[in-house]
């Protein structure tokens, strides 16, 4: 029989294991009006759960998914301009 924490030590030991590297904070920053948007949203669906939707509800979470979708299409152009652009510039 095989114990787990035997081998434990070298299933998960990787190389970055003191946290996020510099490479992976820039992504989550560059993200970040997408994942604040999201968890917007995530609000205005949860108030909702335990009643019926009122017209107040229902504008508030078409804003919130109307800000979704602009924060997704600003990253995708962001990301886009960043890729297309000559020697990878923005």
């Amino acid at each position: 029989m095989h114990f787990i924490g035997t081998v434990q030590a070298a299933v998960t030991a990787t190389e970055s294991d003191g946290g996020p590297t510099a490479a992976e904070l820039d992504a989550i920053e560059l993200e970040m009006p997408v994942i604040t948007a999201e968890i917007a949203l995530l609000d205005a669906q949860i108030m909702t759960l335990d009643r019926p939707l009122s017209e107040l509800d229902t504008r508030r979470i078409r804003r919130a998914r109307r800000r979704v979708l602009a924060a997704r299409r600003e990253l995708s152009n962001q990301t886009a301009a960043t890729v297309t652009a000559p020697g990878g510039a923005a």
